[in-house]
């Protein structure tokens, strides 16, 4: 209580060099559910098309292969460390070796 409630927006390039499959896919969710505030993330260069970050099925859907601008959307009371914490996860290759 007393903590207001934000919307905060960040992106993160998608390096691994098959996209975002379903291990990375299960990091983010899993990071994502991790935190009160909602989350939808879109392709940059598809802002229509926003799914829930908690969701695999819908992260899924995004079909994301290497190169993607995600567009990382949080709203709650821990927004600004939701969205910190997702954008570090893919700088760090979703804690996946990074594929040669």
């Amino acid at each position: 209580m007393g903590q207001h409630e934000e919307t905060v927006v960040g992106q993160a390039v998608v390096h691994n060099q098959q996209g975002l499959h379903a291990r990375p896919v299960m990091r983010f969710v899993d990071l994502a559910s991790t935190f009160e505030s909602e989350i939808l993330v879109e392709k940059a260069n598809e802002p229509s098309d926003r799914v829930d970050g908690k969701s695999a099925m819908h992260m899924m859907l995004l079909c994301s292969p290497k190169g993607t601008v995600l567009r990382i959307h949080a709203s709650g009371v821990d927004a600004r460390q939701a969205v910190d914490a997702l954008v570090d996860l893919a700088r760090r290759h979703f804690d996946m070796e990074p594929e040669r």
